[in-house]
Formats: structure tokens, C-alpha cells, sequence
């Protein structure tokens, strides 16, 4: 007999221990307006896992004057269900990531509720659809206050730490604290090879992170760049698509094989990480980024399974050109050609790159700024990162930039060097969101301070309502006593 609960059981458990935690309550914040503008206290962009779970965060710290603006449908936030082509997640199924220590609101909880414990135990890795299941179940249940179709394209910094966010296509929205909850391509971009970019034409190739038709080339032959987990991901579902050949390059003469995620999650690196000295943080940074994450066993068994597909170990491409039925690309082993292109080459963190920053980008903080590294061991790539502060916020490069940055806070994947694997991984969030939701309330906190303490010191509502000497008591008291 199945012991799964249902998921109004679970549901019903959830709200006792919302109950039995305090949470809810009235807001300590000060609303604020500006010109009849309502100014939300916070404003999270990003829906996906990161942004609801730091919604979630602020109202259990009784923040409630939030929004959270996401540019996708209601449904589709995050990468589950547009660019993401993996089967499984790749992180643990024991990890819990966004639960905030409540049994009732963890993944396990929200598995065994319909599966029962069998089910869980039957589990090796959270299924990609699973997981965006649990996300929209997550946002329901908790009744976080999202705005789908919306997107932020500008940043306007105001008097008095007032952010203007302007919107595509709607009125502008007024913010004392904005968090950036863009993922892991929202601290830059997209990398494409400028060796492509200027070579061929865009109908000739597309990013992983790009919505790719492969049905529309079936029986094509695809070629494929970089040797990370996406690189399988999309070959095995370019295969069960009906490409009928995908040809997977990497420069590498071996395939990566170390996962220092993995060693990090069990270490504490992902949470502690935050601890360590730049020095450290650098050094450590540069070895991680010389690894590509390799695929999952599965994945790598999956895409390797299919007639159709090829890998080319010690294949850089050394150049690309367009013929008369697709791109020609060159490798140290020769000439291939292919109907369409699929970069599977990561993404580049920088601040310049983030059209919605573009009006206080010159004052943000780099790694560049902050610190210098060892003669001969300095990296491009970790320099461009933002350097930021111990609550995700952005910080001045200059003392003349402060009133600019104040208030904003990169919960991206561009606070990799400073803050670790925090909020670039599942694996991370568990420690990153209470660093979160503190930088940020802490923040509003000493923001409004001398109002705060001016009240605490006008403070006269009384509470004890003893007397001395006790009164005494009439025969009609002491009858009722």
C-alpha cells in the first residue's frame, strides 16, 4: 500500500509549519511614495528558483512590500523548460536548496507526497520536468506576488536610493532594492566565438541556450563545439529529434572527467567559500574555471548511444566558413561539413555586457579594481567579474559611485568569484539565500535607522499595567476570585 500522502495532505502539513515558525507578521518597513508612485521595498528580477526562493526569504523576514518580474510566461522561468535539454538535473536529489529548513515545503517532501517513500528511494537524479513541477508548486503554495511577461531593459538610479526600472512595454516601476535573479546568464552573456559571429550567417548556427527547432533538421548533420555537459545534452535530443548525425568537437585529447562541484558540496566550499581571502578566492577560481564540467554518465551513455553520433577528441576548430549547403569547419584532423552549427561555449561574465546596467556600469567594482593577483597569474576573465559585497551587493568603484550602486544586488551568476558557487548553482543556494536576505534587509534596516531609532526613543505605549501596593480586595472581587 503506497504511502504518499497527496499533495493537499502535504499541503495542509506546510501551512501547521508556516504556522509553528512565525511566519507572516506586519512589515517593520515604512512605505514610501514618490509623486503618488508606489516604491516597492524590493523588486526581484528573475522568477526562476533563485528569485522565488529570495521572495520567499524577504517575506519570512517580514519584507513584504516585493515584487518579482519575470520575462517569460507564468510556467516558463528559468531554464527548465526553454533552453535546458538535459534529462536530470545534474545536482544530487538530497540536496535542498530553497526549503529553508521547512520538511513540508523540500523537494523530498513534494516527491513523496505523490510517489511515496519507495519512490524517493527508487530516485537517482530529479528529473528536468519534475523540478520545474516543484518550482511552480513552490510559487503557488506560497503565494509569492510574481509578474509574468514583464521585462526590465534600464536601471535608473533616483535621489534618496530610489531605482526607476523601466519595463518593455509597461509603466515604470519605483525600488529602493533591486535583486538581479538572472541566472546564470545574468551576469553577462552568451558566449559565441567571434571566429563564427563574423563568419557565417546567424540561420547557420545557434547557442545551447537558444530555442533550437531540431525537428526542423531532421536528417541534417550538426556539428557541435565544446566538450561540457550541454554539448550532450542538446546531441541527444538533437538524435531523438531525427538529426541523423551530430558530430560533438572538443579541444581537449581527453574527455573532462573531474567534477569539482562535487568536492565542493561536500566540503562545505559552497557554503564557507565566502570566508576566504581574495588571494584564496582567486586562486580557487582559476583552477575551477580551468575544468568544463564534464556530462553526467548518463547523459554521456545516452548521446554516445545513437548511430548517429560522433566525438572528435583534440578538435579545435580552427576556422568555420559558409558553402552552398550549410558551414564548413576546419579541425587539426580536417575539413567537416555540416547542414547547422550548436555552440556549446559557456558564457562571459561582465557587467558591461547587461543592457538594463548601462547607465552605472562605469561605477560598478571588478575583481580588477580590488585586487591585484600574483605576477603572472592573472586571469581576464575573473578580472571582469563584479566585486561584491558579502550580501550580494554591488558595490562603488569609487567613493563618487556609492549613491548609484546603492541598493543593487547581483544574485547571478556574476558573483561567482566573490561569493562562490552561491547563487550560480542549486548546490550553492542553501547558503546563499539567508546571505541574501540579509544583505538586503540588513540594508533597508540602516536605510531608514534614524527614523527607526526616533521612534524606538518616542516609544511610550504601555505594556505592564500592575499596580503597587495591590488594591484591596471587596467582598464582590473576592467572591469572584
Amino acid at each position: 500500500m503506497s504511502d504518499a500522502i497527496g499533495l493537499p495532505a502535504l499541503e495542509a502539513e506546510l501551512r501547521r509549519h508556516l504556522m509553528l515558525i512565525g511566519h507572516g507578521g506586519t512589515d517593520w518597513t515604512r512605505p514610501r511614495s514618490v509623486e503618488g508612485t508606489h516604491v516597492h521595498d524590493v523588486v526581484i528580477v528573475g522568477g526562476g528558483q533563485s528569485g522565488l526562493a529570495a521572495a520567499f526569504g524577504l517575506l519570512r523576514e517580514r519584507v513584504s512590500n516585493i515584487l518579482v518580474i519575470d520575462e517569460n510566461p507564468a510556467g516558463f522561468e528559468g531554464p527548465w523548460e526553454t533552453y535546458a535539454r538535459m534529462i536530470t538535473l545534474r545536482t544530487p536529489k538530497h540536496l535542498n536548496p530553497i526549503d529553508f529548513g521547512i520538511p513540508a515545503l523540500s523537494y523530498r517532501a513534494f516527491w513523496e507526497a505523490q510517489h511515496g517513500r519507495a519512490g524517493w528511494d527508487a530516485l537517482d537524479k530529479i528529473a528536468r520536468g519534475d523540478w520545474m513541477a516543484y518550482l511552480r508548486w513552490y510559487r503557488r503554495v506560497l503565494a509569492l506576488p510574481v509578474r509574468n511577461d514583464t521585462r526590465l531593459t534600464l536601471i535608473e538610479p533616483l535621489a534618496d536610493g530610489i531605482h526607476r526600472l523601466h519595463l518593455d512595454g509597461q509603466p515604470a516601476l519605483l525600488a529602493r532594492k533591486v535583486v538581479l535573479a538572472t541566472g546564470i546568464q545574468g551576469g553577462g552573456e552568451w558566449h559565441v566565438p567571434a571566429m563564427i559571429k563574423d563568419a557565417l550567417p546567424p540561420t547557420l548556427y545557434a547557442h545551447t541556450s537558444a530555442a533550437i527547432d531540431y525537428a526542423a533538421l531532421a536528417g541534417k548533420r550538426i556539428g557541435i563545439l565544446g566538450g561540457g555537459a550541454s554539448a550532450f545534452d542538446n546531441a541527444h535530443c538533437a538524435l531523438q529529434a531525427g538529426v541523423a548525425e551530430a558530430h560533438v568537437f572538443i579541444r581537449r585529447s581527453v574527455l573532462p572527467r573531474i567534477n569539482p562541484i562535487r568536492f565542493m558540496e561536500r566540503v562545505g566550499f559552497t557554503g564557507r567559500y565566502p570566508a576566504l581571502s581574495d588571494g584564496e578566492k582567486y586562486a580557487v577560481m582559476a583552477a575551477f574555471l580551468s575544468h568544463n564540467q564534464p556530462p553526467t554518465n548518463d547523459t554521456f551513455a545516452r548521446a554516445a548511444a545513437w548511430p548517429g553520433f560522433t566525438l572528435h577528441l583534440g578538435a579545435p576548430w580552427l576556422s568555420v566558413a559558409a558553402t552552398a549547403g550549410g558551414a564548413r569547419v576546419t579541425t587539426p584532423q580536417g575539413d567537416h561539413d555540416f547542414d547547422f552549427l550548436v555552440l556549446s561555449t559557456g558564457l562571459v561574465s561582465d557587467p558591461a555586457l547587461r543592457p538594463e546596467l548601462r547607465l552605472v556600469v562605469d561605477g560598478v567594482a571588478r575583481w580588477r579594481d580590488r585586487f591585484t593577483p600574483p605576477e603572472g597569474s592573472a586571469n581576464a576573465l575573473i578580472d571582469a567579474h563584479p566585486y561584491l559585497g558579502p550580501g550580494f551587493e554591488l558595490l562603488p568603484r569609487t567613493e563618487g559611485d556609492a549613491a548609484r550602486m546603492h541598493g543593487l544586488f547581483a544574485f547571478h551568476y556574476g558573483a561567482l568569484i566573490s561569493l562562490g558557487l552561491s547563487a550560480s548553482a542549486l548546490s550553492g543556494l542553501q547558503g546563499a539565500l539567508p546571505r541574501l536576505v540579509r544583505g538586503v534587509s540588513d540594508q533597508l534596516f540602516l536605510d531608514d535607522r534614524a527614523a527607526l531609532i526616533a521612534d524606538l526613543l518616542a516609544y511610550d505605549e504601555a505594556e505592564f499595567v500592575g499596580a503597587w501596593p495591590l488594591p484591596v480586595p471587596t467582598p464582590q472581587t473576592a467572591a469572584a476570585a
